[in-house]
């Protein structure tokens, strides 16, 4: 019987490490039912909310407010007091973007290796946007560099590794993502940071957006210099109630782009709205008619939030492509901020027509390009419901297997979830 003594314990601690492990399987899942799960989601995205949101929104604004003082202390004087040249006042302008440009894809695909979470995409966005558009309206501020430090020790990692949730809330975060796309929101054990910019690069569409954005970017170049398009006879008071106007509009907008699943409308109608803000401004000289414009104008940057959000949709997997494909559009659409620097001339000033041309010709040409990517959304949809998943194999096969071992499904269930996949325009 001594014998036989260790073989038993071996045996019994085989049976406990199974027991512990299904025990933690099912402490995983206890948030996945019916009747858990509806109150587990809302507290989960409360969660993160609570810490994600205010974060980024306060980045957002010191941002902003500090990148839109120059164009305020331009009106104070600072071209006299340097003596700058116009050309010389718009290379300051320039500077930043020259820099910001190349920076954006590598920092895509770094942050795309480090941390990730989606869910109700665009409504937070343009919360996020929103800071960056009230900013307008106050002043500068000097503690951008400590604020930024302090979101590194705040803001949530991975959905699997995030230190203040439950193991619960993190096998939920994964859960939602990979329903989303009906796979799992990771990159197969083949794809890395490079081979997903080599898939962007090669997709047409990120090519489009890149473009559109870049036009848009320029046809809103405005903003550097909005505070001077206001006639001299209007205070620095007055001119924040457009940003105020931009903030609302922009979170409705995103709202209704998230309850409808509709991209295009959203992303361009604030658009056509500075085309009759330049319009306006092209036509008269009136006090109150400019003014006007300039709420329409603030206003446009509306569509501009949804810029990220709309290219996630349309590239949502392998992670590694969809984060260089956000990089390469921000970075090549920023292109348009440096040009923008020189098309407000201040010899063109006050009226601004050659400005407000090149504005019009621009988010003509943007709308387009968002009009052709909607088209090719369409065609790859029905694409889909003819050839879906014929040809699956490989880390697409890998994420879709994931999406089914965090949903508890079998392979087939979690193919026949896949089968519903969309793209939304």
């Amino acid at each position: 019987m001594a014998a036989n003594a260790p073989e038993a314990s071996i045996e019994d601690k085989a049976v406990s490490v199974v027991e512990q492990s299904d025990a933690s399987v099912a402490s995983d899942s206890e948030l996945l039912s019916s009747d858990a799960r509806p109150a587990a989601e809302r507290r989960l995205v409360r969660q993160l909310d609570l810490r994600l949101m205010p974060t980024i929104i306060i980045i957002f604004i010191m941002n902003y407010i500090d990148r839109s003082a120059v164009s305020s202390a331009r009106l104070q004087g600072l071209t006299q007091d340097l003596h700058l040249t116009q050309i010389q006042y718009s290379t300051v302008l320039a500077v930043l973007c020259a820099s910001y440009v190349p920076a954006q894809i590598p920092s895509n695909m770094i942050l795309n290796r480090i941390s990730r979470y989606d869910w109700e995409l665009a409504f937070r966005s343009a919360v996020i946007y929103g800071g960056l558009l009230i900013s307008n309206a106050f002043g500068n501020g000097t503690i951008s560099i400590s604020i930024g430090i302090l979101a590194i020790f705040i803001l949530p990692d991975y959905p699997h590794n995030t230190r203040w949730l439950t193991r619960a809330e993190l096998r939920l975060a994964q859960v939602r993502l990979a329903e989303d796309a009906g796979e799992a929101d990771e990159d197969g054990a083949h794809e890395t940071a490079w081979t997903g910019l080599m898939q962007a690069l090669r997709d047409p569409k990120v090519a489009i957006f890149s473009i559109m954005n870049c036009s848009q970017l320029l046809g809103l170049g405005f903003i550097n210099f909005f505070p001077t398009q206001r006639p001299n006879r209007i205070s620095d008071v007055p001119r924040r109630p457009p940003w105020i106007y931009a903030t609302i509009v922009c979170v409705i907008n995103a709202w209704s782009a998230d309850r409808t699943g509709e991209r295009f409308f959203h992303h361009c109608w604030p658009w056509w709205g500075v085309l009759v803000a330049y319009i306006i401004g092209a036509s008269t000289t009136s006090i109150g008619a400019r003014y006007f414009g300039m709420f329409l104008m603030a206003a446009g940057y509306s569509g501009f939030a949804l810029t990220a959000v709309w290219v996630a949709n349309a590239i949502p997997r392998p992670p590694a492509k969809r984060s260089a494909a956000i990089g390469i559009v921000n970075g090549i659409g920023n292109i348009g901020n440096l040009i923008s620097s020189y098309t407000w001339q201040s010899q063109w000033g006050p009226d601004y027509h050659p400005s407000m041309y090149i504005g019009i010709a621009c988010l003509s040409f943007s709308t387009l390009l968002a009009f052709a990517i909607r088209c090719m959304l369409v065609h790859e949809n029905k694409q889909l419901e003819r050839d879906e998943l014929e040809n699956l194999e490989g880390a697409k096969r890998e994420r879709i297997e994931e999406a089914a071992r965090l949903e508890g499904l079998t392979f087939e269930q979690a193919l026949e979830r896949k089968r519903g996949f969309r793209y939304l325009y």
